[in-house]
Formats: structure tokens, sequence, C-alpha cells
């Protein structure tokens, strides 16, 4: 089954930090960018992140993505933030083809956060769906399940 290793002695697929922000991942070989934000999410990081997503998408799209929210230690971006912030993405995405965002969160504040956003995204080419469960993302972005530890 994709996104299943086999063999639990198999090793994990290579990845490699990416420049942007710090603690990113890249997975080649399943089309993926895992990248799991630390401290305070507030206006100032949603907006580096808006525009590291934007340099990237401009040299090589991946059309997977994998942001977990489970390291940040308090969440105070503002809900009209947040709207503009998506509405600005779904502007600015050139991607030729649909792009995977999982976003996932045990904690209810930053899951309320990551299900805001998957629902401004609707109607655009970005496809963002809320977890909290990894395994779920997983089966989600067709991936094995151990790569999304981030560990």
């Amino acid at each position: 089954m994709p996104g299943n290793p086999t063999d639990d002695s198999e090793p994990l697929p290579a990845s490699r930090i990416m420049p942007g922000p710090a603690d990113l991942l890249h997975y080649p070989a399943y089309d993926l960018i895992a990248w799991q934000p630390q401290g305070v999410l507030d206006d100032r990081l949603l907006d580096e992140i808006g525009e590291w997503l934007c340099a990237i998408e401009e040299t090589s799209p991946p059309s997977k993505r994998f942001i977990d929210l489970s390291r940040l230690t308090m969440v105070a971006v503002r809900t009209s933030h947040v709207f503009k912030f998506a509405r600005k993405r779904a502007e600015q995405f050139a991607g030729d083809r649909p792009v995977k965002s999982a976003l996932f969160s045990e904690d209810w504040v930053g899951f309320g956060i990551a299900r805001l956003y998957e629902s401004l995204m609707k109607e655009t080419a970005i496809d963002a769906r809320a977890f909290r469960d990894r395994a779920k993302a997983a089966v989600w972005l067709d991936v094995p399940a151990e790569i999304l530890k981030l560990e």
C-alpha cells in the first residue's frame, strides 16, 4: 500500500534541509515538504510562511506539504490576519497543479486555526486539510507515516 512501508527495518526516505524557515525538510521521493514551526504563531510568522511559500513555488513547487503545529508554544495570530493570509495565498499561488497541504495539531487552538485555513482554501488550487492524527494525514498525503514524525 503506498505510504506504508512493508518492512519495519526499511530506512526512512532521505530528507534534506531546504533554505527557508528552520526545521524545514524536503522529501523528494514523495514530493513533500514538511515543516514544524516553533515558538509563537503570530501575524509576523504567518507572513514569513507566506513569503517562503511564494519563493519556493517559483523554483520547484512540491505538490504535498505537511505543517506540524505541535511545537508552537502560543497562538497569537489575529483571525482577520488568517483571512488576509488565505486570500493572498490563493491569489499568489502560481502552481500548475493542485497542492495538498496537511496541517497537523493535537492542540485545539492550533487545530482551530488549521480548520479555519482549510475552510478558506476551499475551491482554490490549495487543497488544505486539518488533522489531529498524523497517520490519517500520512494516508491523505500518500506518504509513510514515519516521516511525518519529523524527528
